[in-house]
């Protein structure tokens, strides 16, 4: 057994070795160049602090900081919803047909990321397939202008495009639940919906965590989304530090706005962590 770990390491340690020193390059590069005056030099010759009290003051960064935390949110929860009774269904359900549905689930994954933008921009469009449905039915108002360009159709676009993300780590924590406790469960004359809600969702609750996080996190630095299906009232932070890397020509005060969506993005999820311990602590 001790050898059998100390091979796992060995054969680990080089792929660990370069994704960590590749990781601590690119946020070292990111917390070094924030420091620096913008004075267009490759070597800096002087540091201040200047571009993170720039950025900490910036009404517009605040706004824009606590709307993409908002909108992450909103998307996390729409896809996790969405997610928890596909994975139910393939890990109870799907039986031999298991592996096709995970297929399914992936499939979107086989194209490129801007192109299944793209289509929901043709679904939710003026001259769309969603128009053209309510036209052809009739609906009063047909066609409307507000399904594409607003902060819905973004919520709808990202919780399609990251749903594989929350689907895939639910249905592994629901896989590892042993059938036993459910037949235990029903024996005892537990109804269905309270085997769901006192055994399978508790169990379950590590992978709808790893799910939330899976999704929040990229849906928060997201910047096409936004510009290709959200319009102007949709920016979000990745847009805005984007805009100081290429449109201000400020890469300093973009990388100080990097990190500090970092360091609250950090701060909040140790917050969770430790809510959820306490949590945990006055339940036992």
């Amino acid at each position: 057994m001790r050898q059998r770990r100390l091979f796992d390491c060995l054969i680990n340690l080089p792929t660990g070795i370069l994704a960590a020193s590749c990781l601590v390059f690119a946020l070292g590069l990111v917390l070094v160049l924030s420091l620096r005056t913008n004075d267009g030099r490759l070597i800096a010759a002087s540091f201040t602090l200047e571009n993170y009290r720039s950025a900490a003051t910036d009404a517009l960064f605040g706004f824009i900081l606590a709307k993409s935390f908002l909108i992450a949110a909103f998307v996390s929860l729409a896809t996790v919803a969405l997610a928890y009774p596909v994975a139910y269904y393939i890990a109870f359900h799907a039986g031999e047909h298991r592996a096709v549905w995970l297929i399914l689930v992936t499939l979107p994954f086989w194209t490129s990321y801007l192109l299944r933008i793209f289509a929901w921009k043709i679904i939710l469009g003026y001259n769309g397939i969603m128009n053209s449905a309510f036209v052809s039915l009739g609906v009063p108002g047909a066609p409307f202008e507000t399904l594409l360009y607003n902060p819905t159709a973004m919520v709808m676009t990202l919780a399609h495009a990251y749903a594989a993300f929350a689907i895939l780590p639910i249905y592994v924590s629901l896989s590892a639940i042993e059938p036993r406790l459910l037949e235990a469960a029903m024996d005892l004359g537990a109804r269905p919906s309270t085997v769901f809600g006192c055994v399978v969702l508790p169990l379950s609750l590590p992978g709808v965590g790893a799910a939330v996080a899976l999704v929040f996190i990229p849906t928060l630095g997201d910047y096409a989304t936004p510009v290709l299906v959200g319009g102007p009232s949709s920016t979000m932070i990745g847009n805005l530090i984007q805009a100081q890397f290429s449109k201000a020509d400020n890469w300093p005060l973009g990388a100080a706005m990097a990190t500090l969506t970092m360091v609250t993005l950090c701060a909040l999820y140790g917050g969770g962590r430790l809510g959820a311990r306490l949590w945990q602590w006055r339940q036992a």
